[in-house]
Parts: structure tokens; C-alpha cells; sequence
């Protein structure tokens, strides 16, 4: 390694990561983890903040770090599924290089299509995906026949 790139390296701040066996905590295929939490089950401990959150929620939360909030009814869907893919791309591109986790208020619909979701961006194969979360994250996880069929249908790109 050049000086320079040894410089360059030493600036750059260290990839923050999650500890893989933190509740909540999923590792995806492609080696990113992204931690799904229900809102409702308390605050983030001291020390476990994210970096970034992307929250499904009917309101925007109130959260003292960077967020997204994607519109999105309990039970529900998305209300603009472009907007929401774009969101999920944005944190499945931030997961690798800092702590990322997506909430809902249970942590088990929502958070768990949007998990599902980030699998399929990280190759899992769509009509795994669903299973691939609940084996991973909650057996649960994506509630309602409309959220399974999202995480099917949606397209990545």
C-alpha cells in the first residue's frame, strides 16, 4: 500500500457495524447488517443508536438521528412504493459502511417486508424472501397476504 492510500485509509472512518447478535440484528447475503426493531418494545439502549433508521409509520417519528420516513399504514402498504423502494435502496447502500435499522411500531409487518425487501436487494430470490426473514428475523415477520405479495412483486430497479 502507497503512503497516500495508507493516508487516505487512516482518514476515512471506520465501518460501523452492528454486533450480529444483537436483537434484531440480520445479517443479509451479501455480508450488510441491518437491525429491525418495533418501536413500541422501548428506547435504543445507550450505545445503540443507528446511524441512519428508516421508519415505516403512518407519521414521521421523532428520532435524534438521520431518518426516512416512509408513509406506510399499519397492516398496509406503502403509500407510494416508489418512494419506498427508493428509501430501501438508500439504506441498504448506507448498511455498508454504518448501522442501519428499519422500525415500524411492532417491528413485525412492516419491518418485516421491509427486511425481506433488502434480502431480495442483497440476492435473495423473491419467492424466498419472506421465509428467508422469518428464519432470520421473526417467524412473523410480513403479516398480511398484501405484504407477502409486495415483497414477491416489487421491482428493484
Amino acid at each position: 500500500m502507497s503512503s497516500d492510500a495508507a493516508e487516505d485509509a487512516a482518514a476515512r472512518p471506520a465501518r460501523r457495524t452492528w454486533d450480529a447478535d444483537a436483537p434484531g440484528v440480520v445479517t443479509l447475503p451479501d455480508g450488510r447488517m441491518v437491525r429491525g426493531r418495533g418501536l413500541r418494545r422501548g428506547a435504543v439502549p445507550a450505545g445503540g443508536e443507528p446511524d441512519l433508521g428508516a421508519y415505516l409509520l403512518a407519521r414521521a417519528p421523532d428520532v435524534a438521528w438521520p431518518s426516512i420516513w416512509i408513509s406506510w399504514r399499519d397492516f398496509g402498504m406503502p403509500r407510494d412504493s416508489t418512494a419506498a423502494i427508493a428509501a430501501l435502496r438508500r439504506i441498504h447502500a448506507a448498511a455498508a459502511e454504518a448501522r442501519v435499522e428499519v422500525a415500524c411500531a411492532g417491528g413485525i409487518g412492516r419491518t418485516g417486508t421491509a427486511l425481506a425487501i433488502l434480502a431480495r436487494m442483497s440476492g435473495v430470490p423473491a419467492d424466498v424472501a419472506v421465509a428467508w426473514v422469518r428464519e432470520r428475523y421473526d417467524p412473523r415477520a410480513v403479516e398480511t397476504p398484501g405484504q407477502r405479495r409486495l415483497v414477491a412483486t416489487m421491482a428493484l430497479d
